[in-house]
């Protein structure tokens, strides 16, 4: 049994403290999990999973990582580049737009996550989550309140999740012009809301989410 590990702390920033509680127990293979696109109006939610190399002298090397939203694109894509030759393992896994209308966005969420950790190429010995929790999973896990400020491992699997996620947003503004996906990725921005009043909603979209849902209803009693 792993030793319990409590939100009372945050450090200033994120560390690997949590993790050399647990590669000190002899646990050597521990998976940060986080997700991207939660929020938005449009396009999958992204979940990441990231075993990095249990040393902690790797935290001299990390110094600078931080949660993805706190970073210009730019700055996440160097992130990214620099963690793919780091990690030991790495994935992402999404749940769609579609599997969101259907399911709900939390149940979602936890999809993309399960299915990041069915395409890691080792299997997590732990896995530490940003205040989420996965109860189809079997692996022992901890979630943590703003884990991303305080795990280098969940800081990592953020920049996966949103550089992936920006990416897949970006395709999807080519299929369906007009959103502005690429800058956006989906958000709400004011250009956003101005094109789905205009355009109405695309299959790209989020049906059940409000704005989305209130405009698509408008249109349908508008055809009546």
């Amino acid at each position: 049994m792993p030793p319990r590990i409590t939100p009372d702390h945050i450090p200033a920033f994120p560390d690997l403290s949590l993790e050399n509680i647990l590669w000190g127990s002899g646990i050597q293979y521990i998976a940060g999990i986080d997700e991207a696109g939660r929020g938005a109006l449009a396009g999958p939610v992204a979940a990441a999973a990231v075993i990095l190399p249990a040393d902690p002298k790797l935290a001299n090397s990390l110094v600078g990582l931080r949660d993805s939203k706190q970073m210009t694109p730019r700055i996440r894509e160097a992130w990214a580049e620099r963690l793919r030759d780091v990690s030991v393992a790495w994935s992402v896994g999404f749940a769609s737009q579609h599997e969101i209308d259907s399911l709900g966005i939390l149940p979602s969420t936890r999809l993309a996550a399960l299915r990041a950790l069915e395409t890691l190429v080792i299997e997590p010995d732990h896995i530490l989550l940003d205040y989420l929790f996965l109860p189809d999973s079997a692996h022992p896990q901890t979630s943590l309140i703003k884990g991303d400020a305080r795990s280098l491992s969940i800081a990592a699997a953020s920049i996966f999740a949103k550089t992936t996620r920006d990416a897949v947003l970006c395709e999807l503004d080519a299929r369906y012009p007009g959103y502005n996906f690429s800058r956006n990725k989906g958000y709400g921005t004011e250009y956003h809301l101005n094109a789905l009043s205009d355009l109405g909603p695309s299959p790209a979209h989020r049906h059940t989410f409000n704005p989305v849902l209130e405009i698509r209803n408008k249109q349908e009693k508008l055809h009546e």
